[in-house]
């Protein structure tokens, strides 16, 4: 079964309330075709994966924080990738940190991107627009 792209969402891991509303607002502006879940730590992420096993709709994307309560973003991507269920979905790290360690682990990890948010709002739209259009409208993502 092929779900319709239109009714998977892109998943947004973010528990900064001040970067989540600007990220959400960036996204907003951008009018969007589908909708965005948030979780506000990383253990909601983990949550997620029997539902996901149990039908659940995918998500076209995951935009995952590394600094993250209860479960650090990083090892979230490293449980992500050893389900079947979870491996083949994209994550972009979307984070404040630009620590070389971070970037490195992320990668090994196999995080498919990753961006350091950018402080200026209007930046940080940019980031949206080519976010939705290349890992949202361009890239095709498995069922």
């Amino acid at each position: 079964m092929s779900p319709d792209l239109g009714t998977r969402p892109l998943l947004l891991v973010e528990d900064n309330p001040v970067d989540l509303d600007l990220t959400l607002r960036a996204f907003a502006r951008r009018h969007l075709a589908y909708p965005i879940v948030v979780a506000r730590d990383g253990q909601e992420v983990l949550d997620w994966i029997p539902r996901w096993e149990a039908g659940e709709h995918l998500p076209r994307v995951i935009l995952l924080d590394v600094k993250l309560p209860r479960v650090n973003g990083l090892e979230v991507l490293r449980h992500l990738r050893e389900h079947p269920v979870s491996q083949h979905i994209p994550v972009v790290m979307l984070t404040s940190s630009s620590e070389e360690r971070d970037v490195e682990m992320a990668y090994q990890h196999h995080a498919n991107s990753y961006i350091v948010k950018p402080v200026n709002f209007d930046k940080l739209m940019e980031v949206a627009a080519q976010i939705d259009l290349y890992w949202c409208l361009t890239n095709h993502p498995p069922v």
